[in-house]
């Protein structure tokens, strides 16, 4: 999903942050009245999550082991063809 904007809301004692990609994808996230104080605040929040979210389903769901390990790919040998494929 590329990102194209964004839209922010308050309601319900809630914050909502629509995000909106190139293709028509969009996606909600709801945050506490608490979790922000402004509408930067909130997509700052709302971005914070979808990066934790980003490491769902890799490593089995294990973690990062730093900062590093948690922006990176994993993907150290690009040289390297994966086993099995043939050129």
């Amino acid at each position: 999903m590329h990102l194209n904007g964004a839209k922010v809301t308050h309601q319900q004692q809630a914050w909502h942050i629509d995000f909106f990609g190139d293709a028509g994808e969009q996606l909600t996230v709801r945050l506490p009245d608490a979790a922000a104080l402004s509408e930067e605040d909130a997509i700052d929040c709302a971005r914070k999550m979808m990066v934790q979210l980003t490491a769902f389903g890799t490593r089995g769901g294990v973690p990062s082991l730093n900062r590093y390990d948690s922006l990176s790919n994993g993907n150290f040998d690009d040289d390297e063809q994966p086993s099995g494929m043939k050129h």
